[in-house]
């Protein structure tokens, strides 16, 4: 559970489905404390049976902008954004957040992993792609000792992959998610202190984030501080 928009209705999807839903947020290092704030309100709006905020700095390392001190691509277009691996790309990021959820649900005796990744997302990100999530599970069940032991095996369930980012937001809007509850902005303004904080606009993921919203036909309940292109 990210605190942004994806993750926020794959938690609704989740529940609605009747599961019992478990939330996990990893604290990473990234740019800004509001999203670790956000996904504290939306677990606590959904009713999870417990929230976990795990620390695991990867700022250690870097490699991306959102944990190192790099530009964020602003005022890009849509084939921009198609070219190539962001530099918001986090080396590793999915595989060790899936890794820290099956450990967390192998002693919840569980095999569902619920993640709200999604392939058609500009952002050509590597780990959000149907063939890794089936390539992860297969690592899992020989990993685990619920995997080698138990009798379902691991499943993780992308309920997003397929779907559009204005799909994903008419899917949220009919679950009652609360999105004006999530930050997508990959450098919100820190000078407000209180919370929502003040979307930048222009960064990748709040342009996707409004377009996405405009072809949805819903009204985007967040304040950017520069409308986006």
């Amino acid at each position: 559970l990210s605190g942004g928009l994806d993750s926020a209705v794959a938690l609704a999807i989740c529940q609605s489905e009747g599961y019992a839903a478990h939330a996990l947020t990893i604290d990473y290092g990234q740019r800004h404390h509001w999203e670790i704030e956000a996904a504290r309100r939306v677990a606590q709006a959904a009713g999870v049976k417990r929230h976990i905020v795990l620390n695991v700095d990867l700022t250690a390392w870097g490699g991306s902008a959102l944990t190192q001190d790099l530009t964020v691509p602003t005022h890009r277009n849509a084939d921009a954004m198609g070219q190539g691996i962001p530099i918001t790309y986090v080396p590793g990021r999915n595989t060790i957040f899936l890794s820290l959820a099956m450990a967390w649900a192998e002693t919840l005796e569980t095999g569902h992993l619920f993640i709200g990744a999604h392939a058609l997302d500009y952002s050509g990100y590597p780990d959000c792609r149907p063939d890794y999530f089936h390539a992860y599970e297969q690592m899992a069940n020989l990993a685990t000792k619920s995997g080698v032991e138990g009798n379902a095996g691991w499943q993780i369930h992308t309920p997003l992959i397929d779907m559009t980012k204005a799909d994903i937001i008419r899917r949220g809007e009919a679950l009652g998610v609360p999105f004006a509850l999530t930050v997508s902005c990959y450098q919100p303004r820190e000078d407000k202190l209180d919370f929502p904080p003040l979307a930048c606009g222009i960064c990748d993921s709040c342009i996707i984030r409004r377009r996405a919203f405009d072809a949805a036909g819903v009204d985007d309940p967040i304040e950017y501080a520069i409308a986006p292109e």
